[in-house]
């Protein structure tokens, strides 16, 4: 295999030392190989359980339309069974024709796609792939936490970009960059960074969702700078913009963007459903780490799945999705006002353009977190407080996250209406404080 692409990348530079000596298992490239083999051919070669041996008759699956989608026979068998490490064969061809019509990469014959068990556990192995211990990592600031906790045993220089209402800021993007360069010209240790980690549509914990010219720019300057584009993009189908977003790969013309997708927000989290997107040299290094970690992602739910877009075809499932992004919008709305009502003058805050959360700035409050997880806690209210979606969460934060997806329209309001009031219990503890402080100097 070779290890450049057609575009000239040298993909072995983003691939980790302990990650380029994965070498792929025998039994399961024998599976791979058995799927596509013809009617006749004969394998005593798989190590898989017969499935008369299983206690399971049918799987019948109640919509909430009054249809049923059934796993029977074959499709059952199929479904508790051993399948090749890069997904269900049907259901993979399926996602590629639909992240085609989606997203139109240019250059698709030099990607892949392979099935994970949630965008989390593809963002995990990517990150694996690419880092070593020490290195420089480029993210958004404020980051997606999940990211954060997968990098932390490498020990790496986390670098933040800051953002603003479009997303990440390409001066200060460059400014890291060419500090980046400068140091490791100077001989002072560090390499340069191999990749960016992006959460660009409906971002958690921001709500941004980044502007076509913003990604326009931060892909040229990935372009500049050999960065690979990590698209974690699980909220895109949930941004509330008139305009579907474009996304990095669909301006992918290098091959350096690996994409996650997840159906966690808009069909079952528990399903674990997604995949990842990305330069067939890259993602065949996935695959064997999928092979050695659980040797593939849930059949059950890819065949549930495969069954579901059989039977909704696309536009059905984009018709679901639809529905979706309509009800987080109208509960978006909903605490955009009860924040208005509650918080107005006390607290910041941009709309969020898609997701399920909103990101607020306390004035007032140079730290939230003992605010948050001590006076907060006793009032029977719960927020996340900014330093665990900070580049540095050592650092004092005055932002909250506030999630606007479960809890009901009523508990909303009312936890918004306590906010305000711990908030302002807060200027009050924070004005006794400095007038004690005060005196004491006058002493």
């Amino acid at each position: 295999m070779s290890k450049t692409g057609e575009t000239g990348i040298d993909y072995s530079h983003f691939i980790s030392v302990r990650a380029g000596r994965r070498r792929p298992a025998l039994t399961r490239e024998l599976t791979k190989r058995q799927y596509g083999a013809p009617k006749e051919s004969i394998s005593l070669a798989e190590g898989m359980p017969n499935e008369v041996t299983f206690p399971f008759q049918a799987i019948n699956i109640l919509m909430k339309d009054g249809s049923t989608l059934s796993l029977q026979g074959q499709q059952l068998n199929s479904a508790l069974q051993y399948i090749p490490t890069q997904g269900y064969p049907p259901l993979l061809k399926k996602l590629k024709d639909f992240t085609q019509q989606i997203h139109n990469p240019p250059n698709w014959q030099d990607r892949d796609l392979i099935m994970t068990n949630g965008s989390q556990d593809g963002i995990s192995k990517t990150l694996e792939m690419v880092v070593e211990e020490g290195d420089s990592v480029l993210v958004q600031n404020p980051l997606y936490t999940g990211t954060e906790i997968v990098l932390k045993p490498f020990k790496p220089n986390l670098i933040g970009i800051d953002q603003d209402e479009f997303g990440i800021i390409p001066s200060k993007l460059i400014d890291a960059l060419e500090n980046c360069k400068a140091y490791t010209e100077e001989g002072g240790g560090k390499r340069m960074p191999k990749a960016i980690y992006l959460n660009p549509t409906g971002s958690n914990p921001t709500g941004i969702t980044m502007s076509l010219e913003r990604r326009q720019e931060i892909y040229a300057i990935c372009c500049k700078y050999n960065i690979l584009i990590l698209e974690d993009d699980a909220y895109c189908f949930l941004h509330f913009q008139e305009e579907e977003p474009v996304s990095f790969l669909s301006l992918d013309v290098e091959g350096r963007v690996i994409r996650f997708d997840s159906m966690s927000k808009v069909l079952s989290s528990g399903l674990r459903l997604a995949w990842l997107t990305g330069p067939k040299q890259l993602v065949s290094n996935i695959e064997l780490h999928i092979q050695s970690d659980m040797l593939h992602s849930s059949t059950l739910s890819q065949v549930i799945f495969d069954n579901l877009i059989s039977a909704w075809g696309f536009n059905g499932l984009l018709s679901h999705f639809s529905y979706v992004r309509r009800y987080y919008q109208a509960r978006r709305d909903f605490t955009i006002a009860a924040m208005d009502k509650h918080l107005k003058n006390i607290c910041e805050w941009t709309v969020p353009t898609g997701g399920m959360f909103v990101w607020i700035k306390v004035h007032g409050v140079a730290d939230v977190y003992d605010m948050l997880m001590t006076r907060g806690l006793k009032k029977n209210i719960t927020f996340v407080p900014g330093h665990a979606f900070m580049a540095d969460p050592t650092q004092a934060c005055q932002y909250i996250r506030a999630s606007f997806s479960k809890a009901s329209l009523k508990q909303i309001d009312k936890a918004m209406k306590l906010l305000g009031e711990l908030i302002k219990e807060e200027h009050l503890l924070l004005r006794r404080k400095l007038d004690g402080l005060e005196n004491n100097i006058l002493r």
